[in-house]
């Protein structure tokens, strides 16, 4: 007699779901939410005045770059972009050892913190300013430590130096500052830097250095020569209009640039957006001179404020920026309903990018109805 054969059943019996079971780090689970700036729907005639984008498009020899690049996108990029690292090398007439390239400033950023930030050590920085920052300094498992920046939107750069304590690894200096604009000043960065200790890095955040004008800005080059706890993160996203690609850099002294590279992401920046970048550099006087009628744009846009009784920040980036307060979510939906894609900081004020031509006169148009 044999036994019957087991019966099997043809699917699982349906479980309950159950939750996680891993959990995520306490700061990650803290982090704030990045909030980019409003995107244009498809179609949509509207002004996209929200994330300080360069509203020209690439000249002619960066697309043809993109477009011949686009064919070895089966193949991994140079790791450490090599070409780039010696043109940008070049272009500041330091030495490629000192560059380090990586995937937009935001993550030449993160490197950096990953270089040299231990877990609780903290990191100061100005705030209101670069939204990526306290989350930048999370991740890397750093403390912040905010100094809010003064009613006039500028770096309070004395309140900077009296937050740094014995736990302090690293102070980032935001200039221009974003989102309210103004840039620091050469004397006064340098007693900052005379009161910071040696084994401190200070960050020199320059994302927005080509638009710059102001006569008392300092030379970060020059600042970096003369102080070796200086790092410079710069960027090709907004004066080069690279930012569809990423591509941002640091330039330190070499040793602390080699680790730096250290902690880089592989291959962190694409082909395409190497051979982009080193076009753009080709093309550095036509970009710049790009730069120049965005600037002059930015000072007529802020004499037609003035006029219209606007007390604004001075700003020497791209942007301008209304502090608020209260009212910014619904004046932000009110730009919108009139075809104008501001940046709300909710409770806090509203950031304008200086835009197309048209973009501008609209909004001086928005900017009297505020009034």
């Amino acid at each position: 007699m044999t036994s019957p054969t087991p019966s099997v059943p043809t699917s699982a019996p349906a479980s309950a779901p159950q939750a996680p079971r891993v959990p995520l780090r306490a700061a990650v689970a803290a982090l704030p939410a990045y909030v980019p700036g409003a995107r244009l729907a498809p179609g949509s005639s509207a002004f996209k005045l929200s994330s300080n984008e360069n509203p020209y498009p690439p000249p002619a020899a960066v697309v043809a770059a993109i477009v011949d690049a686009a064919a070895d996108t089966n193949r991994y990029p140079d790791m450490y972009a090599t070409d780039l690292t010696e043109a940008l090398a070049t272009d500041l007439g330091v030495d490629a050892a000192q560059v380090v390239v990586g995937n937009g400033s935001v993550a030449v950023l993160a490197h950096i913190l990953s270089a040299v930030v231990d877990a609780g050590d903290e990191v100061v920085y100005p705030w209101r300013s670069f939204e990526a920052y306290p989350i930048a300094v999370a991740v890397a498992g750093g403390t912040s430590v905010r100094v809010p920046v003064t009613r006039d939107g500028r770096l309070d750069l004395p309140a900077m130096a009296a937050a740094i304590s014995d736990r302090t690894r690293v102070v980032l200096v935001c200039t221009p500052n974003n989102p309210t604009g103004p840039v620091v000043h050469a004397g006064e960065l340098d007693a900052f830097l005379a009161s910071v200790p040696g084994d401190v890095l200070v960050v020199l955040d320059e994302a927005y250095l080509e638009f710059v004008r102001d006569p008392e800005a300092p030379d970060g080059l020059t600042v970096l020569a003369a102080h070796p706890n200086v790092v410079l993160l710069r960027t090709l996203s907004k004066a080069y209009g690279l930012a569809g690609l990423r591509v941002g850099y640091a330039v330190a002294e070499p040793a602390l640039a080699a680790g730096i590279r250290a902690v880089s992401t592989p291959f962190g920046v694409s082909h395409v957006a190497q051979r982009a970048a080193l076009a753009a550099l080709s093309v550095k006087d036509e970009l710049l001179e790009r730069v120049e009628h965005l600037v002059a744009r930015r000072e007529r846009l802020v004499e037609g404020l003035r006029d219209q009784g606007w007390d604004l920040p001075e700003t020497q980036a791209n942007f301008v920026w209304f502090p608020l307060g209260g009212p910014t979510a619904e004046l932000a939906v009110g730009a919108s309903a009139a075809g104008l894609l501001v940046r709300p900081f909710a409770g806090e004020g509203i950031r304008v990018s200086v835009g197309e031509e048209e973009a501008t006169e609209a909004f001086l148009r928005v900017a009297a109805g505020w009034r």
